[in-house]
């Protein structure tokens, strides 16, 4: 993958049209101009890459059990060590909710410059977001969203929705002239508000195709072991489709070892997240798996840049406005055979 320029960069990073690894992204939401540049119109001044003022950030981050959880750790640490005038405060990570919550008045105690929050249960962090924002240390909420905007300055997260919207147009493009199409969706966690959008969103990218219909759904849980018993369940109860869509690429390893044992190749499947595994299965086209539709872990890197831009009361590049923006939304990309290698370096393991 060629290296991006820097004006290439800022865009893919500010609007999703490529989620590229902290590794690979030269740039992201900053600028190589000087940040003590005169402002003028369009050319507001914004965080460099070249030293600024100090910052700390506090990271509070997700408990690394699952494959994209790590990514979102290490890709937040990788970016903060690009700046020689950031420091990171990092929390071990937890997904039990008071734990978390004692983690980030820790670090609110310490009286870091900007907090990075990716909640275990955005509801249930919401007042120590509050409590952050009230402290004067603005708050970027990772993915995970708080009940109010009051408890975050900014949020930049996937698109759930678009995932499902996009898993369902490539599926509906692939099978648009197979008649009578079957359907069927390995999801995830159902008690959760992300698994709810990634189905609306396929659900809508159907009817644009009246004749496919899904005719089963099963929910996992998120992990390799779900995935292989709940696709094994639907690989019994169904004899005959045409294109599975999962929503997570972990749960795929266990999904992909079903399908193996049950010597079933007679269908399409589409993956979810942008695993290294997945990325892989797909270049190497010997399988049933042929996409996967991005939830990049690369946001974390972007949240460091936003906090940074915060923290020396900066915009950030390749937007007009003097402040970052108050929402980001990460694109869904899908990504087959045709684009897999320029995806490949940005695959988690």
């Amino acid at each position: 993958m060629p290296e991006p320029t820097p004006s290439t960069s800022r865009r893919r990073l500010l609007f999703g049209a490529a989620a590229v690894s902290a590794g690979v992204l030269v740039t992201g939401c900053t600028s190589n101009e000087p940040s003590d540049a005169e402002p003028t119109a369009g050319d507001q001044p914004a965080a460099a890459d070249k030293p600024g003022k100090p910052v700390t950030i506090g990271f509070a981050g997700p408990q690394a059990d699952h494959g994209w959880l790590n990514a979102i750790n290490d890709q937040a640490k990788k970016r903060a060590e690009k700046y020689s005038d950031v420091t990171l405060e990092t929390t071990e990570g937890s997904n039990d909710t008071a734990q978390q919550i004692g983690q980030i008045e820790t670090l609110i105690n310490k009286k870091v410059d900007v907090l990075v929050v990716l909640p275990a249960d955005g509801k249930a962090l919401t007042q120590v977001g509050l409590k952050a924002m009230r402290a004067g240390i603005p708050v970027v909420n990772l993915d995970r969203v708080f009940n109010t905007p009051q408890a975050y300055r900014c949020w930049i997260g996937g698109d759930n929705y678009g995932m499902g919207l996009n898993a369902g147009h490539y599926i509906g493009e692939k099978l648009k002239d197979t008649s009578n199409a079957r359907v069927i969706e390995l999801a995830g966690l159902d008690n959760l508000e992300l698994t709810k959008q990634r189905t609306q969103g396929f659900d809508d990218a159907l009817k644009n195709y009246p004749h496919i219909k899904k005719v089963a759904r099963q929910a996992a849980e998120f992990t390799v072991e779900s995935g292989q018993a709940k696709m094994a369940q639907l690989l019994q109860a169904q004899s005959k489709f045409d294109a599975l869509w999962n929503h997570d690429d972990d749960q795929g390893v266990g999904a992909l070892r079903a399908i193996e044992q049950a010597g079933r190749d007679d269908f399409l499947m589409v993956g979810g997240a942008g695993a290294l595994s997945a990325f892989e299965a797909i270049k190497a086209d010997n399988g049933v798996l042929k996409a996967t539709v991005l939830y990049p872990p690369s946001m974390a890197a972007s949240a460091i840049d936003l906090a940074r831009a915060l923290g020396q009361g900066k915009g950030v590049g390749g937007l007009a406005e003097f402040e970052i923006p108050t929402s980001l939304t990460c694109y869904s990309a899908v990504v087959d055979k045709e684009n897999v290698d320029q995806y490949m370096p940005t695959g988690f393991k």
